[in-house]
């Protein structure tokens, strides 16, 4: 049996991800209380039904802490029956009080005397043991449904789950850093093609910006001393049973630097890692 546990805060799109999952043919169950998880994967565990040898449960923090904080333990009693893989997704604070703001939903651990942002806040402490036990985070910040949706198929469907998939993603760090990034790489020391005259308004996929990165000897030194460290530790990585690692490599604006180190890195290393995806985060607006 396959089980996929679903949590994270409030307005992070945990119900899109759930839809999309049972579209896919899991059987989906909502805020399932989070003591019951072993009895429920014994019951469908021993259910000849095909419809439950793929099940997504979805876990909030509506649920006690005294359970959230047990997370650790029912989990590993959960492997003893099902295959199991935990995605925590999140985005940044001021996105979740955007979102909750323009749909008027009232934050489920919100009161009068603990308004939203607290409220958000608290949320976070409250699933702090489902956290670090996620084998997958996504960052769902700059995320239209349509795309969240596709993030779903693409990181947890479409890959094996016996081998480590690794996300290779470019960002500008004017606009903060990836929730989901488990490596980060700052570029901003390097030469930036924004300063020379006709490249400005290009990106990293274009040959004239690759044309000039590729000669700037900082960049190549660059390139060489990520691939290296890669090439060392992801095979350790994935010895030690992770299913997911984000690579996030930034610049200043995540157009350009950035975009071409991902894209040159993704070239080599899609010979050991096939699964391998890759985001450019700021040219997706």
């Amino acid at each position: 049996m396959e089980m996929i546990i679903l949590s994270g805060r409030s307005g992070s799109g945990k119900s899109t991800a759930l839809h999309q999952l049972e579209d896919e043919g899991f059987y989906a169950i909502d805020n399932l209380p989070v003591s019951l998880l072993p009895e429920l994967v014994r019951e469908l565990a021993q259910n000849p039904l095909n419809a439950h040898q793929k099940v997504a449960v979805c876990i909030d923090a509506r649920n006690s802490p005294v359970g959230l904080a047990k997370f650790k333990s029912l989990c590993e009693q959960v492997k003893k029956h099902a295959q199991l893989r935990i995605v925590f997704l999140d985005a940044g604070d001021d996105k979740l009080i955007k979102r909750f703001s323009e749909t008027r939903r009232r934050h489920p651990l919100a009161t009068d005397s603990l308004p939203l942002a607290d409220a958000i806040k608290l949320e976070s402490i409250l699933l702090e043991p489902i956290v670090v036990e996620a084998s997958l985070a996504i960052d769902s910040s700059d995320m239209t449904v349509h795309e969240l949706r596709a993030t779903i198929r693409d990181r947890i469907l479409g890959t094996d789950a016996s081998r480590l998939t690794v996300q290779l993603k470019s960002f500008g760090f004017k606009r903060g850093l990836p929730l989901d990034a488990d490596l980060v790489y700052d570029l901003r020391m390097l030469p930036n093609p924004h300063w020379q005259e006709g490249l400005r308004a290009l990106t990293g996929r274009d040959s004239a910006v690759q044309d000039f990165l590729s000669k700037q000897a900082d960049v190549q030194q660059m390139h060489a001393d990520i691939l290296q460290y890669i090439q060392t530790w992801l095979p350790k990585i994935e010895a030690s049973n992770r299913s997911y690692f984000t690579i996030a490599i930034g610049c200043t604006g995540g157009q350009h630097r950035s975009v071409y180190m991902v894209e040159t890195l993704a070239e080599v290393l899609r010979n050991n890692y096939p699964d391998l995806q890759v985001r450019h985060r700021e040219l997706q607006h």
